[in-house]
């Protein structure tokens, strides 16, 4: 179900069911308040006409009836009956309407039950227990309380009209109220479904003053960033394995080249005892690349005191199979000092791979047979490495970029691209 017709359904069950429920109670309530005002209207006037019987007793049949007569009009129609200590009958108005019960509430009357009420008919049947200047009467009335059900039809007409109007009005204002909440939302979906995933640089926008939507519109680019970040990554990352599986893999080519040439057994038994030292690393750079996802997953990697020194010179020799002319010049800063400076507490598979690229670059892009590399103790608890050749420089704009995955400088000279980025 669109959200539109949900918050249609939600808002006008809610609103309209409970004015239904509120106009409802009203109407009980006030049936309730006219049958208690017409049982005192009731009430009044059996204390009344007893009072009279009481005052004019000789003459209480015609003062009652005379009485009778004035108030006969008071209500559509009307019985009333008043009954001695003995329970026998000792006035009747006049009118013809009998009371079917009279009997039966009369015999319910007592001291301790002072009044009975009841309905026949529509008509309200009213008996009472009455001690009047140390005389007991008992009385019982009959009337159909007209004025009170027109007042009482009057106002169900009128709860029901303004019950058919008001549903229409909240009607119409839930349509404008859930067209107003969920046009963002239906334009934000739309939108997404017409998003032009392959433009990267595009970010979903949704003119609205909803802080829902704009926090939901930030995260969905959020999100789309962060996806088109992963593919470049997955790219990049493909792409730097290519790189640096080729210097092991052209190592190992040579090598073996060399010793299909060798007379010597004894000879080719070493060689090949090296290779095999050199083919692990094929293995150790699938182990930096697993490493690396550890520290993308946030993973802590296990450290080993090394010497840097010594794996940079492992490294120099490993690129002197590939590239014998080039030369690296080695020198320390200052001349003496001590030597535990250049014990690390590095993972040594990552720092060596860093190492790599770096020195492969320096071999690269130098326009010189030669790069020099200092090794700088002179501070305390740093040690700096400052790898240094001859050539093109990258831009200012790629250098922005030197701590992004896997960056690649642009291939410029008909030379391969640079391999950048952190390990």
């Amino acid at each position: 179900m669109r959200i539109k017709n949900r918050i249609l359904i939600y808002v006008c069950s809610t609103v309209i069911g409970i004015t239904a429920i509120t106009f409802l109670l009203i109407y009980i309530l006030f049936y309730s308040y006219r049958e208690q005002s017409f049982r005192k209207q009731q009430q009044n006037k059996i204390r009344y006409t007893v009072q009279q019987i009481q005052k004019y007793r000789q003459q209480s049949a015609e003062i009652s009836s005379i009485l009778d007569e004035q108030d006969i009009n008071d209500f559509f129609d009307e019985k009333l009956l008043v009954y001695d200590k003995e329970k026998d009958l000792i006035f009747s108005s006049l009118d013809s309407l009998e009371i079917y019960a009279a009997r039966s509430i009369l015999h319910s009357l007592s001291p301790a039950r002072q009044s009975v009420f009841t309905d026949e008919q529509h008509y309200d049947v009213l008996g009472v227990y009455i001690e009047s200047n140390h005389q007991v009467y008992y009385a019982i009335i009959k009337a159909y309380d007209a004025f009170g059900y027109d007042k009482l039809s009057y106002l169900r007409n009128v709860l029901i009209a303004l019950f058919i109007a008001f549903s229409l009005l909240v009607i119409l204002v839930s349509l404008y109220i859930s067209d107003k909440i969920s046009k963002p939302i239906a334009l934000l979906a739309d939108r997404i479904q017409q998003y032009d995933f392959s433009n990267n640089n595009m970010p979903l926008s949704i003119k609205t003053n909803t802080y829902e939507i704009e926090h939901l519109t930030e995260r969905f680019n959020e999100l789309v960033r962060r996806t088109n970040e992963a593919f470049v990554f997955q790219k990049r990352t493909i792409d730097h394995i290519s790189h640096q599986l080729k210097t092991p893999l052209a190592v190992l080519v040579s090598e073996l080249e060399r010793i299909s040439n060798a007379a010597d057994n004894d000879e080719i038994k070493q060689e090949l005892d090296r290779q095999v030292i050199k083919a692990q690393s094929l293995g150790n750079i699938i182990t930096v690349l697993l490493e690396i996802s550890k520290v993308e997953a946030g993973q802590e990697l296990k450290k080993y005191t090394t010497r840097v020194d010594e794996m940079i010179y492992d490294i120099i020799d490993e690129l002197n199979i590939i590239y014998p002319d080039f030369h690296f010049q080695i020198k320390y800063t200052p001349q003496e000092f001590d030597e535990k400076k250049l014990e690390l507490m590095v993972n040594p598979l990552l720092l060596k791979q860093a190492f790599q690229n770096l020195l492969s670059n320096c071999i690269i892009y130098s326009s010189e047979n030669k790069g020099s590399i200092e090794v700088d103790a002179a501070q305390d608890g740093s040690l700096k490495i400052h790898i240094t050749n001859k050539g093109t420089t990258i831009t200012d704009e790629e250098q922005k970029m030197l701590f992004q995955h896997f960056f690649r400088e642009r291939t410029a000279g008909g030379k391969p691209a640079m391999v950048w980025g952190w390990y």
